[in-house]
């Protein structure tokens, strides 16, 4: 599994958890393909992302103007909290590629308009992060 299937992957995991409160196992078997297995970055973007959410929480509530994250939608929001946590905790990945990412998930979900609310709060997280 290439890392943008495994980030498109851990989105729905994600989103699926926010949704149900399903446990992230049960989501992971409702999101593979039958001929997809789980590699090690997916496992490890989906249990660290739910390990430190508060954290990831308080980080994009920070970056949010005129939003609160309740009011984000579902899917935005689980593209946020896996770029975030990529961003944080996955020290092997550039920044940046960890915005672009999520940018194009964000697109390929919810359209343009998500894209660009994606762009402009992760840009903003980057910022603080890049300096």
């Amino acid at each position: 599994m290439n890392r943008r299937l495994a980030r498109l992957r851990a989105v729905q995991i994600l989103y699926q958890i926010d949704l149900t409160s399903i446990s992230w196992e049960e989501a992971l078997n409702n999101t593979l393909e039958e001929d997809e297995t789980a590699d090690d970055y997916l496992k490890q973007t989906v249990q660290g992302t739910l390990q430190h959410l508060k954290d990831i929480d308080s980080i994009i509530k920070e970056h949010l103007q005129h939003w609160t994250l309740e009011r984000v939608g579902n899917v935005d929001r689980a593209v946020l909290r896996e770029a975030v946590h990529e961003m944080l905790y996955m020290e092997n990945i550039p920044l940046h590629v960890s915005v672009n990412e999520a940018i194009e998930i964000a697109k390929a979900f919810g359209g343009e308009e998500s894209g660009k609310f994606v762009n402009g709060v992760l840009s903003s997280i980057l910022k603080k992060y890049e300096g």
